[in-house]
């Protein structure tokens, strides 16, 4: 009899963890490649090597320590992808002040929540962004800012704010411009931040990002120098990333994807970070690897499929692409063969991953099979181990069984900033982030992600994952896109919808045709019974679908309770 294999996989590998802070390894780098380009800003016209790179960050380290930041305050950054984002990342680094990373698009409900649950004391601000004003949005916040003194704050509703600094080039009441922050780091000499940075441990806090908040609250996931330095490495490492390497980035900063997969990704291998615009434009990404030669990319696989439908796409050279990450969702087989091929990227590699981890749990590899590629999202990364768990009893099941899939290691946050109950929910006694997600685990160790236990339909007693009709649908010739999800239904309990995105020159398909489609090929209570017909997605600021919304809507149009 055949002994079947328990869902648990552990990483090996023959590369030590790193042992240090952020600002030791970034110091590192610039020593031993001085005159590598480090960051490409193109939208701001910013081409600094790793020579003058560490010297804008110490610039701005020097002025966090004279305008009174100390280890462990919280400074938060609420800014769209620019170079003085970056700057404040390492800078807050290297004096061990906690960087708060602020979604750009919370409005001021959700910025006074972010900045009262944390703390923040120092705000990093972009002035405006697309249609949010950011200083009209603080000035309602605070209006004491009108009428207080740069770094003297005191607002009665953001108690614990004192300083704002405006990434506007024009100076604004209550706030200190960027120019005139850093021109405050000739009252603090390097020596001083080099004290400061000598005394921080590796396992200091360093990072609080917030989950999005689908329901209730966004929580605070804190974050260690630990977790995502060695998360970018590995992240790196799999690709692998040398000096040589130049990665364009249009992911959001505020996100791990950005920050961490990305910035501390390329800062340990000596590789460049290349930003294409403040936030996603396919035509300037598709310019940015034509201009800069790049041969990374990283993006979700709405971003990469809005690059594919750009018009002019033959105009642009994409030859010196080799390799890059897709994350955020599965990569639908038939895009996935368009990013290997005119792309030119045959080593994408598929990740996956939550803020809580850091992010990147398990990862494709370049030798991994194309079925591997775009059915799971590979193999427990090094040093992390996964196993996948009955969600009632928490038993970790058979191989090829669906059940929770739970992460453990390095990579674990800390907690979430001031929410010991939702940390004792997520992390339990035996040090297991319980993700949330439903997954199973083949035989070589292959993780395939089948839906989140809240996402999952149940429709007259049967289980239905709507990844699995998604990747279904995604077959017909006239869908550029498609997302299914759950709706009430009185007999069944609950039923699909589709939401699907037609290709422009496609032919025309009716809900009629596509359930016709799925007859035979499909069991038949996966089949969708309804349809609509869209321009876009509902969706994060990250490009991640938010299917809550899609059926919120849905059942305000089909009249559903």
């Amino acid at each position: 009899m055949k002994q079947t294999l328990p869902s648990y996989t552990s990483g090996t590998s023959n590369t030590p963890l790193l042992g240090m802070t952020i600002g030791e390894m970034l110091d590192r780098t610039a020593a031993k490649f001085p005159n590598t380009e480090a960051l490409v800003c193109l939208h701001q016209d910013i081409r600094w090597t790793y020579k003058e790179f560490v010297a804008r960050v110490n610039e701005a380290a020097c002025a966090f320590l004279a305008i009174g930041v100390e280890r462990g305050d919280r400074v938060g950054i609420w800014a769209p992808n620019r170079y003085e984002w970056t700057v404040t990342q390492f800078a807050t680094a290297k004096v061990g002040a906690i960087l708060v990373n602020i979604n750009p698009a919370y409005g001021l409900h959700e910025l006074e929540y972010a900045m009262n649950l944390a703390s923040i004391s120092v705000l990093v601000t972009a002035d405006t962004f697309k249609a949010s004003n950011y200083r009209q949005t603080l000035y309602e916040l605070a209006p004491e800012l009108k009428a207080s003194t740069p770094g003297k704050i005191k607002a009665q509703r953001v108690s614990d704010l004192r300083a704002v600094i405006n990434l506007d080039t024009e100076k604004h009441a209550g706030m200190w411009s960027w120019a005139e922050f850093v021109s405050l780091a000739s009252e603090v000499s390097q020596d001083e931040v080099d004290k400061v940075q000598s005394q921080l441990q590796f396992d200091d806090p360093i990072n609080i990002q917030f989950t999005s908040g689908t329901t209730g609250n966004p929580k605070g996931a804190t974050l260690t120098h630990h977790n995502i330095l060695n998360n970018g490495f590995f992240v790196g490492e799999s690709q692998r990333l040398t000096e040589k390497d130049r990665l364009v980035i249009p992911v959001p900063l505020y996100h791990c994807f950005g920050m961490v997969m990305g910035n501390l990704g390329c800062i340990t291998h000596g590789s460049t970070m290349i930003y294409p615009g403040e936030g996603f434009d396919p035509k300037a990404v598709l310019q940015a690897v034509h201009q800069e030669k790049a041969t990374a990319l990283y993006g979700v696989p709405t971003m990469f499929i809005a690059e594919l439908a750009e018009p002019e796409f033959d105009s642009y050279d994409l030859s010196t692409l080799r390799t890059g990450i897709m994350a955020g969702s599965i990569c639908p087989a038939e895009v996935m063969k368009k990013v290997n091929t005119k792309m030119h990227m045959k080593e994408v590699q598929i990740a996956y991953g939550m803020t809580e981890t850091s992010p990147v749990s398990t990862q494709t590899s370049s030798l991994d099979p194309f079925e591997k590629q775009v059915t799971t999202v590979g193999r427990t990364q090094p040093h992390l181990e996964t196993k996948i768990v009955d969600p009632g009893t928490g038993n970790v099941l058979p191989r090829g069984e669906i059940g929770e899939l739970c992460t453990r290691g390095y990579s674990v946050m800390l907690k979430y900033w001031n929410n010991e109950e939702k940390t004792r929910e997520a992390i339990d006694d035996s040090g297991w982030m319980h993700t949330g997600d439903l997954a199973t685990m083949d035989d070589e160790g292959y993780v395939q992600i089948v839906g989140r236990i809240k996402d999952m339909v149940i429709r007259g007693g049967e289980n239905i994952y709507p990844k699995e009709v998604e990747e279904f649908l995604y077959s017909h010739p006239s869908i550029e896109e498609v997302q299914v999800t759950g709706i009430p239904h009185e007999t069944y309990g609950e039923d699909l919808i589709a939401w699907v995105k037609l290709r422009p020159e496609a032919e025309p398909v009716s809900a009629d045709d596509l359930i016709a489609f799925c007859k035979g090929k499909i069991a038949h209570f996966k089949i969708p019974r309804n349809y609509k017909f869209v321009e876009e997605f509902p969706m994060t600021v990250t490009g991640k679908i938010q299917k809550f919304k899609m059926r919120e809507i849905s059942i305000e149009e089909f009249g559903l309770k």
